[in-house]
């Protein structure tokens, strides 16, 4: 990957901007690399909604020098993006099937961060899943993700294999949240081109 000049980054489901993965990566590019652009919507509960927004955000940036992070759901829209506009993308523990796995989450949702915001995830949400899935990845190497083996949310083997080729850095520990974040910043910051 070229050194990352423009920075997205997605959060998950129920996440938001304040997901500590999101947080400590902003501190430290402001404490390193204050010239990288970065980004870090809220994203809509809406699929839609929420490829429009971030489409949006990256319409005028050009295809090298700018990657997407995305995280669980986040990881499933970068995916998204990615092919769609030919940036590089770094997964960490990406939803592959969020159709099928938020499948039972139809309904009323609080976010993590604040509580007393809440949200609706409708059925509806599910097609459109479906409908922004890519076949497959297209040119692996401009892919890497971080997929944790204790993830207790979505399975280890099946991210693995829908990122062949991909530089995948494989933990035997963590969860899903990937706790452990810290261990895994410099080799973050190395995939991007910045550490």
């Amino acid at each position: 990957m070229a050194a990352t000049q423009r920075l997205l980054y997605l959060h998950g489901f129920r996440s938001s901007p304040k997901s500590f993965k999101a947080v400590r990566l902003q501190a430290w590019l402001q404490a390193h690399r204050p010239e990288v652009h970065w980004a870090c919507p809220q994203l809509p509960a809406s699929p839609a909604e929420a490829m429009a927004l971030i489409t949006a955000l990256t319409q005028d940036w050009p295809v090298r020098g700018s990657t997407v992070i995305g995280s669980s759901l986040g990881g499933f829209y970068a995916t998204a993006l990615a092919e769609a506009r030919g940036f590089a993308a770094v997964l960490l523990n990406p939803a592959v099937d969020p159709a099928r796995d938020l499948a039972p989450h139809v309904g009323e949702h609080a976010h993590y961060h604040d509580p007393d915001q809440r949200f609706h995830f409708r059925a509806g949400y599910l097609e459109a899943l479906r409908t922004l899935s890519v076949p497959a990845i297209t040119r692996p190497e401009r892919y890497a993700a971080l997929i944790a083996k204790g993830d207790e949310v979505l399975d280890w083997r099946e991210m693995c294999a829908r990122y062949p080729g991909a530089d995948i850095r494989l933990l035997d520990g963590s969860d899903h949240g990937l706790s452990d974040f810290d261990a895994h910043l410099p080799w973050l910051l190395a995939v991007l081109g910045l550490g």
